[in-house]
């Protein structure tokens, strides 16, 4: 009986590591957006994750909401510093998500700074 429970907890643990390894590591698209950057916060009660959006419509007509994972520090400075301005993000996009992780799918990878379409002479 003791071997039954034994299996049966080690094949639970099994399935849990390889869902945890394939949302995590197991991209579902890669792409860029651009817009102004008009969010970004550390939120949370237990758990704190870097969420923050994107506009990208005149007007927030067309918001884009992202998360950032804490070890991509470089990244989480670059987007305070671009607080209000227009900005080029890399993301990549997973099947699912973790609280600890984010609150969206979307997981920044890299931020560049753009001038606005908007405002070009």
């Amino acid at each position: 009986m003791k071997k039954i429970i034994g299996v049966i907890v080690t094949g639970i643990f099994l399935v849990l590591a390889l869902y945890y390894a394939f949302i995590y590591f197991v991209p579902y698209s890669e792409g860029v957006r651009s817009g102004e950057l008009i969010k970004i916060s550390n939120k949370g009660v237990l758990v704190k994750t870097w969420e923050g959006e994107i506009s990208q419509g005149i007007s927030g007509a067309q918001i884009f909401a992202f998360s950032v994972l804490d070890k991509d520090a470089e990244v989480i400075e670059k987007l305070q510093e671009y607080q209000g301005r227009y900005v080029k993000l890399h993301y990549m996009e997973r099947f699912g998500t973790f609280f600890w992780l984010g609150d969206t799918k979307y997981f920044i990878t890299k931020v560049e700074e753009e001038k606005s379409p908007h405002f070009r002479n």
